[in-house]
C-alpha cells in the first residue's frame, strides 16, 4: 500500500496530464494516450529486434548498400500500400476503421473509428507514412537475420510496385488517347 504522499504525487500527475492533453487539443479530440502506447510498443518492438539480432551475433554493417536502401524504400512503400489501403487487407483494418469510399485504383479511404477507444490503432493502420516506420524497422532486423530471405521477399515488394507504376502509366496513356 502506498502512502498518502503517493497518492498526492499520483493525483498530481494525473491532473498534470490531464490538464496536458486539454491544453493540446485545444477542443479537439487527440488520442494522446494511445499515441504514447503507441509509441511505447514501437520501442518494445524494436528492443525485441535488436535483442534477437544482438543474441545471434549478427554483426552491423558499417552502413547499407545503396541498392539495399533502394530496395527496401520501393518495398516498403509497397507493403504500406498494401496493409493500409489495398481492399483486399481491409477485414485487418475493419476493427479500428470506418469505410468512407474508394480511393484510386484498388484502393480504400477509411477512417479512424473514434468510438471504441482505438483511435490511434486506426490511424496508424490507415496512414503508409506511420506503417512504414514499422516495416523498416521490420525489414532492416529481417536483413540483419535473414539477409537472403528479406532480400528476395524486398525484391518481390519492389516488381510488384514497378509492376503498378507500369499500369498505371498505361490507364494514364489510354485516357489519354481516349479523351483525343
Amino acid at each position: 500500500m502506498g502512502t498518502a504522499a503517493d497518492h498526492r504525487l499520483t493525483r498530481r500527475l494525473h491532473a498534470f496530464l490531464r490538464s496536458t492533453q486539454r491544453d493540446y487539443s485545444a477542443g479537439s479530440e487527440r488520442p494522446l494516450g494511445g499515441y504514447l502506447t503507441a509509441m511505447t510498443g514501437f520501442g518494445v518492438y524494436t528492443a525485441a529486434w535488436a535483442t534477437a539480432v544482438r543474441l545471434r551475433g549478427r554483426p552491423l554493417p558499417d552502413r547499407p548498400a545503396p541498392s539495399d536502401v533502394v530496395l527496401m524504400s520501393l518495398a516498403t512503400f509497397r507493403l504500406s500500400r498494401l496493409l493500409t489501403k489495398a481492399a483486399v487487407t481491409s477485414p485487418l483494418r475493419a476493427p479500428f476503421t470506418r469505410y468512407v469510399g474508394p480511393q484510386g485504383p484498388a484502393e480504400l479511404h477509411e477512417e479512424a473509428r473514434t468510438d471504441n477507444g482505438t483511435h490511434s490503432v486506426g490511424e496508424l493502420v490507415t496512414c503508409p507514412f506511420c506503417t512504414s516506420v514499422w516495416l523498416v524497422s521490420t525489414l532492416t532486423a529481417g536483413q540483419l537475420l535473414w539477409p537472403r530471405a528479406t532480400r528476395t521477399a524486398m525484391g518481390a515488394l519492389a516488381a510488384l510496385a514497378g509492376a503498378d507504376a507500369l499500369q498505371l502509366g498505361y490507364a494514364a496513356l489510354v485516357d489519354k488517347i481516349d479523351s483525343e
